[in-house]
């Protein structure tokens, strides 16, 4: 144990958004090696290690296919937020909605489900897109005594982004990797802005080298 209260967040790292997979975000397979790098080293940096997995139920309203001629990558009203319609992935039970098989998922202490409600979709790992319910992460979290954050998976413009925004919201000090994030981009320069979002919310965006060398000095 560290003894820093210091914590391990890693966002989504499932088989849908993987190649291969029905979401796939391009090269989301090399932050999987970021992961494990992380994990290894959670006796020296942290005292928990936690993932969120999306577990959407069949017909979700996130998903294009639940709306008459609509296509993934549309975006609809629904439920009185903004939404964007996507392929169906992480269905539960299914193989999209498992871990990697190369993740070292025996090093994670807990994992929070997401998505779960068929009216509406959570991005975050902390709250559903309305805010309406939480998870029971941030309960979680500070039951374990844990102050700062290290956040990282996918997808940077959306799962990771609101993961982060919602973490500072709700009184976390956060750390991104960069090299363990990788973006969507449905539109030319979502990385970059969501990058810019978390940073102007307070979080500190880090390389792992330089990450691992700041906690071995501290």
């Amino acid at each position: 144990m560290s003894g820093l209260g210091r914590a391990l967040l890693l966002v989504d790292l499932q088989n849908d958004f993987l190649p291969g997979g029905a979401l796939a975000v391009n090269a989301g397979h090399e932050v999987i090696p970021v992961a494990n790098k992380l994990l290894m080293a959670r006796a020296s940096f942290f005292d928990v290690t936690v993932s969120t997995k999306d577990w959407h139920p069949k017909g979700h309203k996130s998903f294009a296919s639940s709306h008459e001629g609509r296509q993934p990558g549309e975006k609809i009203i629904w439920s009185g937020l903004e939404q964007v319609l996507w392929p169906v992935h992480c269905v539960q039970g299914t193989f999209g909605a498992e871990f990697s098989a190369d993740l070292l998922v025996t090093h994670i202490d807990k994992v929070f489900e997401k998505g779960a409600d068929t009216d509406i979709d959570s991005y975050s790992g902390f709250f559903d897109n309305g805010r309406r319910h939480d998870t029971g992460l941030a309960g979680w979290l500070r039951n374990s005594n844990v102050t700062r954050l290290t956040i990282m998976g996918l997808a940077t413009d959306y799962c990771v982004k609101w993961t982060v925004l919602d973490a500072i919201g709700t009184g976390f000090q956060v750390d991104v990797i960069l090299d363990g994030c990788r973006a969507v981009e449905l539109n030319a320069g979502d990385r970059e802005k969501a990058l810019g979002e978390m940073r102007d919310a307070g979080a500190r965006i880090l390389g792992l080298d330089e990450f691992m060398s700041r906690m071995r000095r501290d």
